[in-house]
């Protein structure tokens, strides 16, 4: 609603990028209760009618965007080496953007993406989308009430199947056998995100990688250590060839897509409990005398409502270019987590512990 209390008036927003992201933007505009689809802008043969079945303009660049048509926020969701130059691109229009994860392709041009958009007042909003999902948001709650006394750490997992078949990794997906094409850049820097959010700042990494199931150039496996700023300690496997439900999409019911199972991607454990992701099961001492392992935990199982993070980060871009809300995530938000992605790809390759700092 408005100041005025009439519902406040929609948004138009172009998308950039009319892949699979892309549309999925697409998809969840169409639906919003605060946005509406402006423009797409694509030079891919396939964008024209895509645009024709929304019944919107199409246009070869930003730059014949702003010219002809400027809508009141861009989504970028074109390729990774593109994100800075088209999202300085909307920062020198004036032009409010959600830039897809990664928030750049390197550290250095991350830096200089942020501090241009600082420098203008820019706003800008990374495509983190579990950063919107109420299950995540429900475990910040917890883990912040304090319930579960003092961090110790956490474990966590990524670890799924990707298919052999249908062409994922042959033709012109042959980049995913080879380095940045592996789960450490694809994957882990969404749990990276959750991890920061539910946990804290992490400090340092180990790691270890492995191709040893597919035998690609790029990693399929790899095991990893953490070290978080409040002293908590973390462990996390991540595989993209492990027959096993304990990742995010398997069981957060988030993504129709996949199958679900009633399964934790992470427990986060204290000194006096511990909660499940996403399950939100709770096991607690509930008295300090009652901490011993000889002792029984009290359990029970938080209520969750679940949402699509996707459809919640475009009502938050719409809040953010109406000037109700700050970006969830910012633009220094994705670098951090793209530096501990790359902390992650260095201590894998030298075998040395990594800081983040």
């Amino acid at each position: 609603m408005g100041a005025t209390g009439r519902p406040a008036a929609k948004v138009r927003l172009a998308v950039a990028g009319a892949g699979l992201i892309g549309l999925r933007h697409i998809e969840e505009i169409q639906r919003s209760r605060g946005a509406e689809l402006a423009a797409i802008v694509d030079v891919a043969p396939k964008a024209a009618d895509t645009a024709r079945e929304a019944g919107v303009p199409l246009y070869a660049s930003l730059g014949q965007l702003f010219a002809q048509g400027r809508p009141d926020g861009v989504i970028l969701a074109t390729p990774n080496q593109m994100h800075v130059d088209q999202g300085l691109e909307c920062i020198a229009a004036g032009v409010p953007v959600l830039i897809e994860k990664p928030v750049a392709h390197t550290l250095a041009e991350g830096v200089r993406l942020c501090d241009a958009s600082e420098r203008a007042g820019a706003k800008v909003l990374v495509g983190h989308h579990r950063r919107h999902s109420p299950i995540l948001h429900k475990a910040v709650e917890i883990v912040r009430s304090g319930v579960l006394g003092p961090l110790v750490g956490v474990m966590g997992s990524a670890v799924f199947y990707k298919p052999d078949a249908e062409g994922y990794y042959d033709g012109a997906n042959a980049w995913r056998r080879r380095p940045g094409g592996g789960p450490i850049l694809l994957n882990m820097i969404h749990e990276v995100g959750n991890l920061r959010a539910m946990v804290g700042e992490i400090v340092a990494v180990q790691a270890f990688a492995s191709n040893a199931i597919r035998g690609f150039e790029v990693e399929d496996t790899v095991a990893i250590n953490l070290r978080f700023a409040n002293g908590a300690l973390g462990t996390f496997l991540l595989s993209d060839t492990a027959a096993c439900p304990k990742s995010w999409e398997q069981t957060s019911q988030e993504n129709k897509a996949y199958a679900s199972y009633d399964e934790d991607a992470y427990t986060i454990v204290g000194t006096r409990g511990s909660l499940g992701v996403p399950t939100m099961r709770l096991a607690l001492y509930e008295r300090d005398a009652d901490r011993s392992w000889f002792k029984p935990f009290t359990t029970r199982t938080e209520p969750l409502a679940r949402a699509d993070p996707l459809a919640n980060q475009i009502e938050h871009f719409a809040a953010v270019i109406r000037g109700e809300a700050q970006p969830l995530v910012t633009c220094r938000d994705g670098l951090a987590n793209l530096r501990v992605t790359d902390a992650i790809v260095e201590a894998a390759r030298t075998g040395h512990a990594v800081a983040t700092a």
